[in-house]
């Protein structure tokens, strides 16, 4: 089966480099609602049978397009949701982000049991959350799914979880708002297809004014 695993177009706390990943979260910005315009024509020569969102709004709204392509209803899926910033939430300073994204990726390497301050979950529950959610997607369609989900969780279970991925190399690799990864596999193990980090509709759609910081690389942050 094919899986495609999307990042949410741009929101207001990517320009502004916030930690926004509580729920519901903000909606697209005009970029990112041109960012998410531009996903079926860059998919169209994918097959899709069904499109799965977190429960965050900027998932749905970037969905929509793409399945209203394909005459399909988007089904949520509570755990496609992005890493819990605890009370690193809605911080931009490069000392909160280090630590999110470092905490992260040290899941990604095996030390799972490493919290994010002030968070009850630890890496085995976000683990365990994300794999139960695409196992829930894949159940959706024999064929081909379309995952909308959030940088960081992207990154970090494609880490983990992909064949041959490395993940040293993608702490320091991006991920921009409505990037595409396609996965090839099933739950006994993934292969990577394709890893595309601009947006789906090309590097023209990128914003040159923003902080990123669940999809940027982590020394790039300096703040």
């Amino acid at each position: 089966m094919r899986l495609f695993l999307i990042r949410h177009g741009q929101t207001l706390s990517n320009v502004a480099g916030r930690l926004d990943t509580a729920a519901p979260g903000p909606g697209l910005t005009a970029l990112g609602r041109r960012q998410a315009a531009a996903i079926p024509a860059a998919l169209r020569d994918r097959d899709v049978d069904a499109v799965a969102v977190s429960p965050l709004i900027r998932t749905v709204e970037t969905a929509a397009p793409l399945a209203a392509e394909h005459g399909l209803r988007p089904v949520m899926i509570d755990g496609l949701q992005e890493i819990e910033a605890a009370e690193l939430e809605m911080r931009k300073d490069g000392s909160a982000v280090r630590t999110y994204v470092s905490t992260a990726f040290a899941w990604a390497r095996g030390d799972t049991a490493v919290r994010m301050p002030g968070a009850d979950a630890d890496g085995t529950a976000f683990f365990t959350r994300f794999d139960r959610s695409i196992a829930r997607a894949t159940t959706l369609s024999r064929e081909s799914v379309a995952v909308f989900s959030h940088g960081a969780a992207i990154r970090v279970w494609s880490a983990a979880r992909v064949h041959g991925l490395d993940p040293e190399l993608l702490q320091h690799s991006p991920l921009h708002n409505t990037a595409v990864v396609e996965l090839e596999g099933d739950e006994h193990g993934w292969e990577l297809v394709q890893w595309s980090p601009d947006p789906a509709g090309g590097p023209q759609l990128l914003s040159l004014n923003e902080d990123d910081p669940t999809g940027e690389p982590v020394d790039d942050v300096s703040r």
